[in-house]
C-alpha cells in the first residue's frame, strides 16, 4: 500500500481545538482506484468475484490532518435584522461573518463579543445573496432591484456608487480566485434577467456581459483553472472563457432547472491562503502563492470536476474541461435539488432536496453512498466542516442538523430557531457555525 501525499501526515498542528486531540486515533481512508473500500478486503473481491491471486493497488490517505468537533449548542441568538436573514458567510479566514436580509441590509458581526460591528446601508430592496473575496479584503452583496454593492469589512463603509446593469435580481456572485489574480479585482455576478456579467472593482465597471442563456441564469462559479460556469432556468450549463467572455461550450442534459453548481475545488478557492493553521500574509503576492500552493495540492492531476442540481430530481457529474457528456447521472431524490456542495476534500458530494432529505454521493465516481433522514420539511442550504468528516443541513422546519460521515448517522440534532432556516455557514476554522432564516435572528453555534 501506499500513501499519495506523505506530506499531509507530517504537517503540525496548532493548539487550537480543530486539532487531532480527540480520543479516537486519525482514521484513513482506502481506495481501489477511484472506489473507497467501505468493507473488508475479502468480502471486497467476493463482491467483485476477484481472483485471489491477482495484485490490487490500495491507497491510502488520511481523512484530513486536523479534526473538527460537531457544534452543540447555541452560543448565540443575535438580533438586529428586522427581516428575514437570506445569506450568512464566513470571511476566508474564518474571523469576521456577514449576513444579508430582506430589510435591505448588509451586516458584519463581531465573532469575539457576538455582537454587530457594522450595519451597512445602500440597497433599496432585499439582500439576496453575499460573497467575500478570497483574500477577505471585500464583499459584495446583489440585491432585488438589481443593484451590487462593494463594502470595505474593516469599516463597513460602501466603496462607491452601486453596481448597476442588471435588469432583474442578482441570483448570484462569484469572485475570481486569488491565485489567478491577486489583489482581487473581478468577480462575476448572474441576474433573473438571463444575463452573467464580469465586472472590475478598480473601474467600477462591467468589463464581459456573458449573454447566452435564454432565461433565468440561477447560479455561477468561477473555476481555478480560470473557468466561469453558469445554470440557468433554460435547463443548460454554459462555460465561458473570461479573458473575452467567449463560450466555450455548453452542456446540456437536465429536463428542467439548474438551481445550483458546486465545484470539486470549491473549498480551497473561496478560503483561498487560509487553512486551519491561521497563517496570515504580508503581501498580494505571498497570498497568491500560498493560494496556487493549495489549489495545485486539492486538484492534483485530475480535472476540475463540476456538479449541477435541478428541478427535475436529478444532479449531473461533469469534467467540463475533457467533455461536454457527464460523468454520470444521480439520481433518488424525489423532489427538486436545491442545492449540491462539494467536500472540501472533494471526495464526496452532498446534496440538499425540497424531498426533506440530503443524500451523500462519491465525489469522484457519482455513486450513490447514502440518505440522511430527519428533517421534516424542505432541506434549503448545506455546509461541510473544513476536515470533511461533518455535514450541516438547515431546513424549512427550524432546524439545523449535523451529519457523521463516517457512520452515516445524525450526530447532532439543533433546534432553536423559530422559523425556517433559509442559510447556514461553517466557519473555515471549524469552531463556529452561523444560521439565519424567516425569524430574523442570527444564531451562532459552537461545541
Amino acid at each position: 500500500m501506499e500513501s499519495p501525499n506523505q506530506n499531509q501526515q507530517q504537517e503540525s498542528s496548532s493548539g487550537s481545538s480543530v486539532m487531532c486531540q480527540l480520543e479516537d486515533k486519525l482514521p484513513y481512508a482506502f481506495y481501489i482506484g477511484d472506489e473507497e473500500l467501505s468493507v473488508q478486503l475479502g468480502a471486497y473481491m467476493q463482491q467483485k468475484n476477484a481472483n485471489v491471486e491477482v495484485t490490487l493497488r490500495i491507497v491510502y490517505q488520511p481523512q484530513a490532518i486536523f479534526r473538527i468537533r460537531p457544534v452543540n449548542r447555541c452560543s448565540a441568538t443575535i438580533a438586529g435584522h428586522t427581516e428575514a436573514v437570506l445569506a450568512v458567510s464566513f470571511s476566508p479566514d474564518g474571523r469576521c461573518l456577514a449576513s444579508g436580509s430582506g430589510d435591505t441590509t448588509v451586516r458584519f458581526w463581531d465573532l469575539s463579543t457576538q455582537t454587530p460591528l457594522f450595519t451597512c446601508k445602500g440597497h433599496k430592496n432585499w439582500v439576496l445573496c453575499i460573497a467575500w473575496s478570497p483574500d477577505g479584503n471585500h464583499l459584495v452583496s446583489g440585491s432585488k432591484s438589481g443593484e451590487l454593492i462593494l463594502w470595505d469589512p474593516k469599516t463597513g463603509k460602501q466603496l462607491g456608487t452601486p453596481l448597476t446593469g442588471h435588469r432583474k435580481w442578482i441570483t448570484a456572485v462569484s469572485w475570481e480566485p486569488v491565485h489567478l489574480q491577486s489583489p482581487c479585482r473581478r468577480f462575476v455576478s448572474t441576474s433573473k434577467d438571463g444575463d452573467a456579467r464580469i465586472w472590475d472593482m478598480t473601474t467600477r465597471k462591467c468589463v464581459i456581459a456573458l449573454t447566452g442563456h435564454t432565461n433565468s441564469v440561477t447560479c455561477v462559479k468561477w473555476g481555478g483553472d480560470g473557468l466561469i460556469y453558469t445554470g440557468s432556468e433554460d435547463c443548460s450549463i454554459k462555460v465561458w472563457e473570461t479573458s473575452q467572455g467567449k463560450l466555450v461550450k455548453t452542456l446540456q442534459g437536465h429536463g428542467h432547472w439548474v438551481n445550483s453548481l458546486a465545484l470539486s475545488t470549491e473549498y480551497v478557492l473561496r478560503t483561498g491562503a487560509y487553512d486551519h493553521t491561521g497563517k496570515t500574509y504580508s503581501t498580494a503576492e505571498e497570498m497568491k502563492e500560498a493560494a496556487l500552493a493549495r489549489y495545485k495540492k486539492m486538484r492534483g492531476n485530475a480535472p476540475e470536476r463540476l456538479v449541477s442540481g435541478s428541478d427535475d430530481f436529478t444532479m449531473f457529474l461533469w469534467e467540463p474541461t475533457i467533455s461536454k457528456q457527464p460523468k454520470a447521472r444521480m439520481t433518488g431524490h424525489q423532489k427538486l435539488v436545491n442545492h449540491v456542495y462539494f467536500s472540501p476534500d472533494g471526495q464526496w458530494l452532498a446534496s440538499a432536496s425540497f424531498d426533506k432529505s440530503v443524500k451523500l454521493w462519491n465525489g469522484i465516481t457519482g455513486k450513490f453512498v447514502a440518505a440522511f433522514r430527519g428533517h421534516v420539511a424542505d432541506v434549503y442550504q448545506i455546509s461541510w466542516s473544513a476536515d470533511s468528516r461533518l455535514l450541516l443541513s438547515g431546513s424549512k422546519d427550524s432546524t439545523l442538523k449535523v451529519w457523521d460521515i463516517r457512520t452515516r448517522k445524525l450526530k447532532q440534532d439543533l433546534p432553536g430557531h423559530a422559523d425556517e432556516v433559509y442559510a447556514v455557514d461553517w466557519s473555515p476554522d471549524g469552531e463556529k457555525v452561523a444560521s439565519g432564516g424567516k425569524d430574523r435572528v442570527l444564531k451562532l453555534w459552537m461545541n
